[in-house]
């Protein structure tokens, strides 16, 4: 059995960010578990064509290790999983990799304070764990009568296959998020035909991509960069939570539309009917061109058939295709692994959370689950935060938390309950008055019941601010074991009495 002091379970953005963040802090015992043969989370598993970051660079790399090379104002794929190789490489946790381990059940052992895991590798045990699988692991395909049997290749934006054919092809693309905004016009120019089922329009302002000259490719011209580009972040994060600031936004969006779309009844179908960031906000100075090309043909529907070749909608719109494309997007409001990591009792975290979706104390620690930490957890994104900013703040606070473990010589931490229960109390209450929960519309944001599982409903400093103070008080301790006292949990009143 592999013993360390830490398993990091992903080796996308966060797992090798928490891998870096944690070697920089002392702790050397650590393993990153990655199912895949390689690192970079969602930017190696992406490959679509014209795949891209949708927040600028400078905001989308660690503070930790700049990259002053960035070759446009928002990167793409590739740019930026070699960026994420890079760090790897010039951070020394390539030793700390495990390609090829899938966790299958992760188990926590109250006897001895450590979590046991099973893989595919065979077993290992760690004293913390860290889920750094993130929200966009599991794409989502829709459940449409015929589309197994459809009569050509069919694949998800997130398994994209490049050895099938485009060129000269007619082409079907379900979705009008934010994969089809990237990819439709990358692939109409080689395409005979391409249709676009869209169940929902969405707000699209345009996108101001260029490339970087080299004059501000120095490390001090990007933090400038990166400063001005957060207050920019951040003034829409503010409109977004106070709604009645979105009328600029709107407008900007609306004159976008009737600038770049002529046509009457193809801008009454790409015009939403609710406001904008109740779901995602899009940039793109591409798409919309794109949908105006003869051979390019919007159809404002869900898809309801596939019946050979033939593609249905649900008003009944029909296109013949060669190729389908699934830019469905992922099962956001999932936490990945949550139905095999168990806790004390033998129950599972989906369990703890059936009903209302996932639930934590600052996204990172769940009651009843000592020892495990979650990045990218619930509540902590907005439609404005770049994710990083948020995965850094977390990294402080997982080893402000381990650090105390440390010094305590404590085994385990686990936040009480009336912690996580009033945190998740006035974040709720916060969010109702926002775009997210206010703006009209059906988004990933809310669970089937309703409630509001993945927005942070401040501005992105306070929640820095609140990751950034670790406070022990929120949590009970506990101490190793022993052979001749029985388990008891420990306050931080007395620790430090």
């Amino acid at each position: 059995m592999a013993n360390t002091e830490v398993i990091v379970v992903g080796a996308g953005m966060s797992g090798i960010g928490a891998a870096v963040r944690l070697r920089q802090e002392g702790f050397e015992d650590v393993l990153v578990l990655e199912r895949a043969p390689d690192l970079g989370g969602t930017w190696r598993e992406n490959t679509y064509p014209g795949c891209a970051c949708d927040v600028p660079s400078s905001l989308y790399s660690f503070s930790f290790a700049p990259n002053p090379g960035w070759s446009r104002l928002f990167a793409g794929q590739r740019e930026i999983h070699d960026y994420l190789r890079t760090t790897a490489r010039r951070h020394g946790v390539g030793p700390s990799l495990r390609f090829g381990v899938e966790v299958r059940q992760a188990r926590w052992d109250e006897g001895e304070r450590r979590w046991y895991l099973e893989t595919n590798d065979g077993p290992y045990s760690a004293a913390v764990l860290v889920l750094a699988t993130g929200p966009w692991r599991r794409p989502r395909r829709p459940e449409v009568p015929g589309l197994t049997e459809f009569d050509g290749p069919v694949m998800h934006t997130a398994r994209w296959d490049p050895s099938v054919r485009l060129t000269g092809r007619r082409i079907a693309v379900v979705g009008g998020g934010a994969s089809a905004v990237q990819l439709v016009p990358a692939i109409q120019e080689r395409a005979a035909d391409v249709h676009v089922f869209q169940r929902t329009a969405h707000w699209l302002l345009p996108k101001p991509d260029h490339g970087i000259p080299g004059w501000l490719r120095t490390p001090g011209a990007q933090q400038g960069l990166r400063a001005a580009q957060y207050r920019v972040q951040e003034g829409l994060g503010h409109a977004l939570r106070h709604p009645r600031l979105l009328r600029p936004v709107e407008a900007a969006a609306r004159l976008h539309l009737r600038t770049a779309v002529r046509d009457p009844g193809l801008r009454r179908a790409l015009t939403p009917d609710y406001r904008p960031g109740c779901k995602r906000l899009l940039t793109s100075s591409t798409y919309y061109p794109a949908l105006s090309r003869p051979h390019v043909r919007l159809h404002p529907t869900a898809l309801a058939e596939v019946d050979g070749n033939r593609v249905i909608g649900a008003d009944g719109s029909e296109a013949e295709a060669d190729v389908l494309v699934l830019a469905t997007g992922f099962h956001i409001g999932e936490v990945p692994l949550a139905e095999s990591v168990h806790g004390p009792h033998g129950r599972t975290l989906q369990q703890t959370w059936d009903g209302d979706g996932p639930q934590a104390y600052l996204g990172t620690s769940v009651s009843g689950f000592p020892n495990l930490f979650l990045l990218l957890g619930p509540n902590v994104l907005t439609g404005s935060t770049s994710t990083l900013t948020v995965v850094e703040g977390q990294l402080a606070y997982l080893t402000a938390a381990l650090s105390h473990l440390r010094t305590t010589g404590r085994a385990a931490l686990d936040v009480r309950p009336a912690v996580q229960t009033r945190f998740n109390a006035a974040v709720q209450d916060a969010l109702h008055t926002t775009v997210y929960n206010s703006g009209g519309c059906s988004s990933y944001y809310l669970s089937p019941s309703g409630r509001n599982t993945f927005c942070w409903p401040w501005s992105t400093g306070r929640l820095v601010r609140r990751l950034n103070n670790f406070d022990p008080n929120a949590y009970d301790w506990t101490p190793p074991p022993t052979a001749s006292a029985p388990v008891r949990p420990v306050n931080e009143e007395e620790i430090t009495a």
